[in-house]
């Protein structure tokens, strides 16, 4: 079990490196269904990771998106991956847009889904009402129901066959269920400005359906970062990565390809 300062990480494949960052509360494997054997099959070495307070990495009291940011960097640098291409999803695309800021050094492109830079009522009275439902034990059954009804396109739910199978998925243990770590990361806090500074080439994502990260906030993000790319996943909500491998991959392999971006000094 690859451990770097209490961070749990996996590898696989050879090439050029791409980082992918999972959401909150999501484990790096979270990736391996599609994504991994997609990027490993064209050629490239993939870097996923659980970030800290989800077991085996380290659960410390709180989390903090500054600190995962910090880790994500120490990953890159650790391992010798620098620089490389980084995508990330919700919250794990979030810290992909703050390495761009604040460490584009480390970054070659990057690919940003179900992103968020400003403000989000909405978004904002879900933290608000999971804070006050702390210590509290709601039935699995519930849970479930909630998760998918936020979380998946109204496509995916009407179908009988994939609404069971989600709910099933839904009623297991969350990673980490039952610790003592504490999220503190800011979600709310707006970037929109700072994202005017990226100077990495990124690709922003969005799912037609996301109720938590709606498409129209990805857009917004796409057009604050200079030059960034948007492309819209239909018939897929915030977990668009699951629900819609096929079209992602095909927009994540496209922009992550060499050629997509031509050195300067090979077309002068």
């Amino acid at each position: 079990m690859p451990l770097i300062d209490g961070l749990h990480y996996e590898e696989r494949g050879s090439g050029p490196a791409v980082l992918l960052i999972a959401g909150t509360g999501a484990r790096g494997r979270t990736w391996h269904l599609h994504q991994v054997p997609a990027l490993v099959a064209a050629g490239y070495r993939v870097v996923t990771f659980d970030t800290r307070g989800i077991p085996p990495s380290d659960t410390p009291a709180v989390v903090t998106a500054a600190g995962q940011v910090a880790d994500a960097a120490m990953l890159v640098e650790r391992l010798g991956l620098a620089p490389c291409r980084v995508a990330g999803s919700s919250m794990g695309a979030r810290v992909a847009a703050e390495l761009c800021v604040q460490r584009p050094d480390l970054v070659d492109r990057a690919v940003l889904m179900a992103v968020f830079g400003g403000r989000n009522v909405f978004r904002q009275a879900m933290e608000d009402a999971e804070r006050a439902l702390e210590g509290t034990s709601l039935p699995p059954e519930y849970g479930a129901m909630v998760r998918a009804a936020l979380n998946l396109s109204p496509r995916t739910i009407a179908d009988d066959r994939q609404a069971r199978d989600w709910l099933d998925v839904f009623q297991l243990p969350a990673p980490g269920a039952g610790g003592t770590t504490r999220l503190e990361l800011g979600t709310h806090v707006d970037r929109l400005d700072a994202y005017a500074g990226i100077t990495v080439p990124c690709l922003v994502v969005g799912f037609a359906d996301d109720l938590i990260a709606p498409a129209v906030g990805c857009q917004e993000v796409a057009k604050a970062i200079p030059g960034a790319r948007y492309a819209e996943i239909p018939d897929a909500g915030h977990y668009g990565y699951l629900e819609q491998p096929a079209r992602l991959n095909a927009e994540l392999l496209a922009f992550l390809r060499p050629e997509a971006f031509p050195d300067p000094k090979e077309t002068a």
